[in-house]
């Protein structure tokens, strides 16, 4: 088992819990979906998962052993994490974002060196991306960051992989590249991930479990197609919805497409 969730319950100071009783497991080579409206602690939910914040009941564990006991070098350095929000104070260059992967690593004063410049260039050329190399990562359309993240994290060489919505904001083009990525390092390679998705129609296309999270801290958690029909969709995201399928060459698409805001919303 390389991570799993007992009785995880959360809440900020003077707020009730926001999630409650989280119970999951991932296995190696699996795609676990977080999904759910805006604010109902999906983002929230990662880093209680990972540590970063600490469950106000409950635990996580990483390959077995209790994330409370862990020290940070040990949690990321077989973990990576691809926050939400990207901003960077200082101008990196794509190589260089890439190599600030390996600071896991590396010792408190230790600097990268050519080994890890030669790892950074080789991960550049495995994802696709060595055109951005020299590119400032401030310049970059959010597709290409993406990419250069998703690189920054591999390098790491990690177990798993937590990504929080890794497809916000980018087009049809660049949501299929960053998915069928995480699919091909999951399916093929045999490591996990974990994202955080408001796209229930991705969550379809690649994740093997979905653990689909309510208004009121409540959650639906298992396969992906047996959590994400037209019912639970609709109880959780209070929107009408249909689940579409079609044929493509010798692929079954499904999709799921909003219809009308439900009577209790309205």
């Amino acid at each position: 088992m390389i991570l799993e969730v007992k009785n995880g319950c959360f809440g900020y100071p003077k707020q009730p819990d926001l999630l409650k009783n989280a119970n999951l497991s991932l296995e190696e080579g699996r795609i676990l979906a977080i999904l759910g409206p805006n604010g109902v602690g999906k983002t929230t939910m990662l880093k209680c998962m990972t540590g970063l914040l600490s469950w106000r009941s409950g635990d996580s564990f990483l390959y077995g052993k209790n994330v409370r006991e862990l020290s940070s070098k040990e949690i990321w350095s077989s973990l990576s994490y691809i926050p939400q929000t990207h901003s960077f104070v200082f101008s990196f260059t794509g190589l260089e974002m890439v190599m600030l992967g390996r600071s896991a690593h590396l010792g408190t004063f230790e600097q990268p060196g050519k080994k890890e410049l030669e790892m950074a260039e080789e991960m550049m050329e495995r994802i696709g991306i060595t055109r951005l190399a020299k590119k400032d990562c401030n310049r970059m359309s959010g597709g290409e960051l993406q990419m250069v993240l998703i690189a920054r994290a591999l390098i790491n060489e990690p177990k798993l992989i937590i990504l929080d919505e890794p497809e916000t904001g980018l087009d049809f083009h660049n949501q299929i590249l960053v998915l069928d990525l995480i699919g091909r390092l999951a399916h093929e390679e045999g490591i996990c991930a974990v994202m955080n998705t408001h796209y229930p129609t991705n969550v379809l296309s690649i994740s093997d479990d979905a653990f689909m999270l309510n208004r009121e801290g409540s959650y639906i958690y298992g396969n992906t197609e047996e959590v994400l029909t037209e019912q639970n969709i609709s109880r959780s995201f209070d929107v009408n919805v249909v689940v579409n399928q079609a044929r493509f060459g010798d692929r079954i698409v499904k999709s799921i497409i909003p219809v009308s805001i439900t009577g209790q919303s309205a």
